[in-house]
């Protein structure tokens, strides 16, 4: 099986653009959408515009991805919900924060599974792919409580 996965943090609006984000927070993302880009009108696509910072270093399980996020905003997570929380009720409800993991089963760019070698003398069973399974330590659980955010989980299957 192959695996590709990535994850991101993300403050979403259709008021507040992704610079006017960066100027508030003074901090830089990774990516940046805006609003109507793809389609201006009937409907807007995308329908908001979005900030965020990203983790896509391949090789990496889905606890150090978000690791690398918490990691990197942990320390103005509570700026960041203070803003979340502003553009919750600017844009008429919960949902402008979120953390997002997103995997894709059998991508041809995705990682192969790791048959080599027993580990800890273990054999090593096909099904048992290196990125399967993910847990959430206290220390993310707080981010997401400071900053008020979503988590959101996405699975495919290429093709």
């Amino acid at each position: 099986m192959l695996i590709s996965q990535y994850a991101y943090f993300a403050l979403k609006s259709t008021s507040m653009t992704a610079s006017e984000i960066t100027a508030r927070l003074g901090i830089e993302p990774d990516e940046a959408v805006i609003r109507g880009s793809r389609r201006p009108a009937d409907p807007v696509i995308p329908a908001a515009h979005c900030w965020r910072v990203v983790c896509r270093t391949s090789g990496m399980t889905v606890d150090e991805h978000i690791a690398h996020i918490v990691d990197r905003l942990f320390v103005h997570a509570p700026q960041v919900g203070m803003l979340a929380a502003e553009l919750d009720r600017t844009d008429g409800g919960p949902g402008s924060a979120v953390l997002q993991v997103v995997r894709v089963f059998e991508h041809p760019a995705g990682e192969p599974e790791d048959l080599s070698g027993p580990v800890d003398g273990l054999e090593k069973l096909p099904g048992q792919h290196q990125l399967l399974g993910w847990h959430l330590d206290r220390r993310t659980l707080e981010f997401l409580r400071l900053t008020g955010a979503e988590l959101d989980i996405d699975e495919y299957a290429y093709g």
